[in-house]
């Protein structure tokens, strides 16, 4: 076979597949400005709104084990399709719940249709990797962050100037364009799905779990931030409000920037290498934001700590998606289910410490997790086999 073609429709499906990325994060960015409005207009608690915020991150960790199954039986691009043609709807399904019991199921609804979209749209992401023998795993991930930061800006200009409804409906039409352009060029896995009884069972491998608590500690340190980092600046190193806020916003800059970069690095000096002196980089950042004597100190070390953070888990994901014997579906859907566990569960746990002992502890021992990871780099070298197998 000529492999001008073959190299064409890859390179389609790289595009195609890193726009579904973008529509993905766009969705859950958009959703982030909308969480003022939609407290105030349930009339509900803080209390109350984060139990239904909890209801999004748990209705994505009951969808995403069953992904692997059905990308197994399906392959990634119709389940992507499956689930990306109702996550598109899930903002405005939020904005348009008139009460706190039809919230919940909205919330539910679109945690799990993003979360199974966001195992699929990896998978993908795997399969294109094979193709062009090349990692493309992080950038994907940096049009993930891409899309969040767009979200998140967007939203608030259209929420101040035409409300809620208003910017969930542009929201929803922009999705579902971008969404139908992206997932005609999206690549198909090369073996066909084998036609077996649909049933669910995990991998037996002891090597994916291991894989997992790798997503699980690198995936701690971006939730730690988000939540905390700012609080931590202005209780414990007594900076302004603007600039505790600057804290996660460094962090994530610097994270983005680098996902765009990581695949080139990755493709250069191979996954261990590179995940190995991202833990490090990491670690560091966490370690001296933890020790850190003033906030401009500690935002700086956080910025650092992003350059470590942006390939961590996409190298991680790869790893899960080439493992040998093991369908990518399969090792997808339990790495991504850990990881994202970390988002979830981490935070509280993290509060609690926070409230007892200051968060100068809680990040320095986020940087021991992160030096785990380092200990354990040598996992990830499957993460290279996407880019030595033949087209």
């Amino acid at each position: 076979m000529d492999a001008s073609p073959s190299t064409a429709t890859a390179l389609r499906g790289r595009w195609s597949v890193a726009a579904v990325f973008l529509v993905n994060g766009f969705l859950v960015g958009s959703w982030a400005p909308q969480i003022p409005g939609f407290l105030a207009r349930l009339g509900i608690t803080e209390f109350t709104l984060g139990l239904l915020i909890l209801l999004f991150g748990l209705g994505a960790l009951s969808a995403m084990p069953w992904c692997g199954t059905l990308i197994g039986r399906f392959g990634s691009r119709r389940v992507i399709q499956m689930f990306g043609a109702v996550a598109v709807f899930g903002l405005l399904l939020i904005v348009l719940a008139p009460d706190v019991p039809l919230a919940a199921a909205a919330l539910f609804i679109f945690g799990a249709t993003a979360g199974g979209m966001d195992v699929a749209m990896n998978a993908n992401a795997v399969e294109v990797e094979r193709r062009l023998r090349r990692a493309v795993m992080s950038s994907s991930h940096g049009f993930w962050s891409l899309g969040g930061f767009a979200g998140g800006g967007l939203g608030g200009l259209l929420i101040k100037d035409g409300g809620a409804l208003l910017h969930a409906v542009i929201v929803t039409i922009l999705a579902i364009i971008v969404f139908l352009f992206a997932t005609r060029g999206l690549v198909t896995e090369t073996k066909p799905a084998i036609r077996q009884k649909f049933r669910f069972s995990l991998p037996r491998a002891p090597i994916i779990y291991l894989i997992g608590i790798m997503a699980l500690f690198s995936m701690i340190p971006e939730g730690a931030v988000l939540d905390w980092a700012a609080l931590y600046l202005k209780q414990e190193l007594g900076a302004g409000i603007a600039t505790a806020g600057l804290a996660f916003a460094a962090f994530s800059g610097t994270m983005a920037l680098m996902r765009f970069a990581g695949d080139a690095v990755r493709n250069r000096f191979g996954a261990v290498a590179t995940l190995r002196v991202s833990a490090l980089i990491a670690a560091t950042g966490m370690l001296v934001g933890g020790f850190a004597p003033n906030a401009w100190i500690a935002v700086l070390a956080f910025a650092f700590s992003g350059f470590g953070i942006a390939n961590m888990v996409p190298i991680a994901f790869s790893a899960a998606g080439n493992q040998p014997g093991l369908s990518p579906g399969a090792g997808l859907s339990t790495v991504t289910v850990m990881g994202y566990s970390g988002i979830l569960l981490a935070p509280s746990i993290i509060g609690f410490i926070g409230q007892h002992v200051g968060f100068s502890p809680a990040f320095i021992g986020v940087s021991v997790l992160l030096i785990v990871v380092f200990l354990m780099a040598g996992l990830a070298r499957a993460a290279d086999m996407g880019s030595a197998e033949p087209a």
